[in-house]
């Protein structure tokens, strides 16, 4: 019966956002209107869109999951998802406003005034947006796959053809409603859950978490192994077997496992009993997340073997790769002005700190009731699984649903802002045509590379797959937005070279990590957390370079710098096309969706 009702949920999350969809296509007429609302959406719409499509599969399931395994250590992620908006606010926010751009491409070239510089910013828009695309299909299809039986490719699936379909029809008019919605959906299915969770919790008598001793299971519980595995025990334990351990087969047996490491084979189902520790796997199983993070650690020991710097290395990926982000970046455009550009940074900040104050409630309550996740590497599944655990009968399905219904909707309105900003970049860089029906074929480009990767890329989870978009953008928007609304001595060459050193530093790191390339050790944990390094590389790289070719500062630096720091009414009015919603800000000939044509 729980599954009917996690159905009706996601059914009716599904309609909402194309409903909000088809009403985008009702009132999205020119390129303003699909790029950035015509810049009209004020702070309190935009912000409840910003946190809508910045809150997304890593925020609502991945945190959980990383504080049931980690425990406090890893409220770094929520700190560092929140903190980069400060950086946002002081640095780049009302500038990037004032630069008129509707993507980081056209700021890319209306700074630099370089073709190549464009080109290549769009090539990060691009692997930026893919990145982090994957992660919200994936987490699609653990919510259905957990709440309604479904094979887990259908999830992403349906999230492809639902934000193909509403980024399509109407732009960024149809998003920014339906990403508004979303956000208070979301806040609403893990408010309400978690007060009811809190309250059995509590006449339950349960002992609070604890992160400095080994989980311990409250009843029998039965895991079953998708993937094989090496488990440590600091004590013999006895368990019921259903497959291969330590290389022989057992048939429902009970068998007793003395202390050491075993292999346990994938397809294998244990049986623990009530009271039992649960088996923590043994370094060597490929997951770079356990041991590697305790703040306060020693600059040795664990699998990544260098907890603080790897700390480090979270910190300035989330605090510096917000700003880089490609669908943030976009959404600042739609403001009206720089100083609703500011605001709605301010409201940002209270409602995404708002909303990270749960995630972390359900890693602590996971660590009691579902403590085997973290031997089935499924922790992200906490919060879905939480509400049949600790509340149960119809209250725990209704709740269920209900989280199912939010979750759906964190992927939705992420990958909505994502397929947008991905495809403006493939709207105006990639395809021949510039008219309308062009602009609808970019969607379903966009979105067609994530999912195919997401039926191949499996067992990622959601937090670190979308801590590898984070790095990437810090080290090379980061330099790129600063220097460039900073900085006169931004040359063309510098910005090129420090987005292909910093930024495909950063890249190549973290996907060797994840190909299972980097050695043990050092090695390992430096291309693991690149920031720490790959960021001042960037900026270092821009710097240099551009000092080395002062001659090829652009002509018009002096007229655009002041343009992002003077406010709107000092400089130069818009042009007349502007203000009707046909051109950008910056006050060069948009491509324009109602004819096709771009100048």
């Amino acid at each position: 019966m729980h599954q009917a009702y996690a159905v009706v949920a996601v059914t009716g999350v599904v309609l909402v956002t194309l409903l909000l969809g088809a009403l985008g296509l009702r009132i999205s007429r020119t390129t303003s209107d699909f790029y950035v609302a015509s810049r009209t959406v004020g702070p309190r719409l935009n912000a409840a869109a910003i946190s809508g499509e910045y809150l997304s599969a890593a925020s609502f399931l991945g945190i959980a999951g990383l504080v049931l395994l980690q425990g406090p250590d890893l409220l770094w992620y929520p700190v560092g998802y929140t903190a980069g908006y400060l950086v946002l606010l002081v640095l780049v926010a009302a500038p990037l406003r004032r630069s008129g751009a509707y993507t980081l491409s056209d700021f890319a070239e209306a700074r630099l005034e370089s073709r190549p510089a464009r080109r290549l910013a769009g090539v990060f828009v691009v692997g930026i947006g893919w990145l982090y695309l994957l992660p919200q299909l994936q987490g699609a299809g653990l919510t259905l796959e957990i709440t309604t039986g479904a094979p887990d490719w259908v999830g992403g699936l349906l999230v492809a053809v639902v934000v193909t379909g509403a980024v399509a029809a109407g732009g960024m008019r149809s998003i920014t409603f339906v990403q508004a919605f979303q956000y208070w959906l979301k806040l609403t299915a893990l408010l309400v859950p978690v007060l009811f969770l809190a309250a059995a919790w509590v006449a339950d008598g349960t002992p609070r978490a604890r992160f400095d001793a080994p989980a311990v299971l409250r009843e029998h519980t039965t895991v079953r192994l998708d993937d094989t595995v090496r488990v440590a025990l600091d004590a013999p334990l006895t368990v019921t077997v259903t497959g291969r351990v330590d290389s022989r087969s057992y048939e429902d047996r009970s068998v007793t496992l003395g202390e050491g490491v075993h292999h346990v084979e994938a397809g294998t189902t244990l049986g623990l009993p009530a009271g039992a520790r649960v088996p923590e796997r043994a370094p060597g199983d490929g997951d770079a997340r356990r041991g590697a993070l305790g703040w306060s650690g020693p600059l040795a020991g664990g699998h990544d073997g260098h907890r603080l710097y790897a700390t480090y290395g979270l910190i300035l990926a989330t605090f510096l790769g917000t700003m880089g982000l490609p669908h943030v970046a976009v959404r600042f455009y739609t403001s009206p002005n720089g100083r609703a550009a500011r605001r709605t940074t301010l409201v940002v900040l209270g409602l995404v700190g708002a909303f990270y104050l749960l995630p972390p409630v359900y890693g602590a309550l996971g660590r009691i009731y579902a403590p085997e996740l973290a031997l089935t590497d499924a922790a992200d599944a906490a919060v879905l699984v939480l509400p049949d655990r600790v509340v149960g009968g119809l209250t725990g399905d209704l709740l269920g649903a209900l989280l199912a219904g939010g979750a759906f909707a964190a992927f939705l309105s992420t990958a909505s802002g994502l397929t947008m900003a991905v495809a403006g970049v493939l709207h105006q860089d990639v395809l021949p045509s510039r008219g309308v029906r062009h602009f609808r074929l970019a969607p379903p480009l966009a979105m067609a590379v994530p999912l195919g990767l997401s039926a191949v890329a499996t067992k990622v989870p959601v937090a670190d797959a979308v801590g590898l978009a984070f790095a990437v953008s810090a080290s090379s928007f980061c330099p790129l937005l600063v220097l460039g609304i900073w900085w006169r001595g931004l040359t063309p060459p510098g910005a090129v070279a420090g987005l292909l050193t910093g930024g495909g530093a950063a890249l190549t790191a973290v996907l060797a990590t994840r190909a299972g390339l980097a050695p043990e050790g050092w090695p390992h944990t430096l291309m693991a957390w690149p920031a720490v390094w790959s960021v001042p590389l960037g900026f270092l790289t821009m710097v240099t370079v551009s000092l080395a070719t002062p001659r090829r500062v652009p002509p018009g630096t002096q007229a655009l710098m002041a343009r992002l720091h003077l406010p709107e009414g000092l400089t130069s009015p818009r042009p007349a096309a502007e203000a009707e919603g046909h051109t950008g800000g910056s006050g060069n000939r948009a491509p324009d969706v109602g004819t096709g044509s771009r100048e």
